[in-house]
């Protein structure tokens, strides 16, 4: 590729993770039930600590190792893919050499046959036109 180009991939690479590069928090919401009935007004349960509050998750296809391990399975990928197109087309390329072979063999037998024909005719002429002679001079 020239340079200053962007390759496709890289694009929808930078669109995939730019919409989810920004980590993204969950919060976990416990509920009690308080079953005590009294006339003392009870206390509101503490707050719980806040490591299980929230909760980052890290993506995998962050880490530069991880960018570089997609980019070269997407290049085995492609080459692989290219490996089996080249195999199609030389597989495709030899059945259109042994079509043109047959269809060449069929078309010398035809031609041949037609030949045959075309003498066969040439001779009943012959023979017909020295029927219609001898018949005229023995008249």
């Amino acid at each position: 590729m020239a340079k200053g180009r962007k390759s496709w991939f890289g694009v929808v690479r930078r669109k995939i993770f730019r919409s989810s590069s920004y980590p993204s928090e969950t919060t976990v919401v416990l509920h009690t039930m308080n079953t005590t009935f009294s006339d003392e007004p009870s206390l509101p349960p503490p707050p719980p600590p806040p490591s299980t509050t929230t909760a980052t998750e890290e993506h995998v296809c962050d880490t530069p190792r991880s960018v570089k391990e997609i980019v070269a399975a997407t290049k085995i990928q492609a080459c692989f893919r290219c490996h089996l197109a080249r195999r199609a087309r030389k597989a495709l390329k030899s059945l259109v050499k042994l079509q043109a072979l047959v269809r060449g063999a069929y078309v010398r037998k035809q031609s041949r046959i037609a030949l045959e024909c075309m003498h066969a005719l040439a001779r009943l002429q012959v023979v017909i036109r020295a029927r219609q002679l001898h018949l005229l001079a023995s008249n």
